[in-house]
């Protein structure tokens, strides 16, 4: 999560809000200087490289690094002559990437009649995210979106007891889960392996990637679909969830000291899906 996704207070589908007097309009955008250090390779080529991009939370949106035009190759941008508009930021003039000898359409946008109030955006350039080879910070890849700095992840130790069931099976049962608190999300528990009944668990094709945790594995739990995952290889930001696993309190029964969770607001996250061109073997280094 972040300012403005999944349930982020900006978002539309926020799960707090903000104690004014008056209601705020439906769509708050927000932009802030990043004040990292930002790259974009296409082709093999760095075509943008910039300590002074602007990161635009919009709601629904991962957030969106914009590049001043001035830290971008020129000969990168050829004009498509496409125009659309964008409901809060005016026209919005498309670009093909091209370097070497490689062209892709629509690949990068400009904002072109702004509003007084987003001058910030002026004679700014964001690129497709997917469209690109890659995106860093300094000489580090930056997978799935741009990093938002108000995202955050927080993992304890608990000795509360927590049982997942499934037709008066147990399928776990553990007196030392650890509970993974982030931004925005209803809190996660997971278990060891050691605590859990692994004959119950039936892996299944596909896989998910969270830019803060890594690429995850699901599990079926007997009629109950991918009601159990994993992150088999965690990043180390997150590693002390590494191989552990945590269950959907909506398709299997879980207690914690007793007490049977519920779905609630915040459970349900929208997965990201895997990068254009990116591989398990390129994430599990990361």
């Amino acid at each position: 999560m972040g300012l403005s996704w999944q349930q982020g207070p900006l978002s539309t589908g926020a799960i707090g809000h903000f104690l004014t007097p008056e209601s705020l309009p439906e769509r708050l955008l927000y932009a802030e200087r990043l004040r990292r250090r930002m790259r974009v390779k296409f082709n093999d080529t760095f075509i943008a490289d910039s300590e002074n991009v602007i990161l635009l939370h919009e709601p629904g949106r991962y957030p969106v690094a914009y590049f001043p035009s001035e830290d971008i190759d020129a000969q990168a941008l050829v004009p498509s002559g496409k125009v659309t508009h964008h409901k809060d930021l005016g026209d919005t003039a498309w670009y093909a990437v091209h370097a070497g000898d490689r062209t892709t359409e629509r690949a990068a946008w400009e904002f072109t009649a702004l509003p007084e109030h987003a001058v910030d955006l002026q004679g700014r350039i964001a690129f497709a995210w997917r469209a690109m080879d890659a995106f860093y910070e300094e000489d580090e890849r930056i997978l799935g979106h741009a990093a938002d700095p108000y995202h955050r992840i927080d993992i304890r130790n608990t000795s509360r007891r927590l049982e997942v069931r499934l037709d008066d099976h147990v399928i776990a049962r553990s007196e030392h889960p650890v509970v993974l608190f982030e931004s925005g999300f209803a809190p996660r528990w997971y278990v060891p392996r050691a605590d859990i009944d692994e004959t119950r668990l039936d892996p299944v094709e596909g896989q998910t990637f969270c830019p803060y945790k890594g690429l995850c594995d699901y599990y079926d739990i007997g009629e109950a679909r991918r009601a159990a995952w994993s992150y088999r290889n965690a990043y180390q930001e997150a590693d002390r969830i590494n191989n552990l696993v945590s269950f959907e309190a909506d398709k299997v029964e879980v207690y914690l000291d007793g007490e049977r969770l519920h779905p609630e607001p915040g459970q349900n996250v929208i997965s990201h899906g895997v990068d254009r061109g990116l591989d398990v073997d390129e994430v599990k280094p990361h």
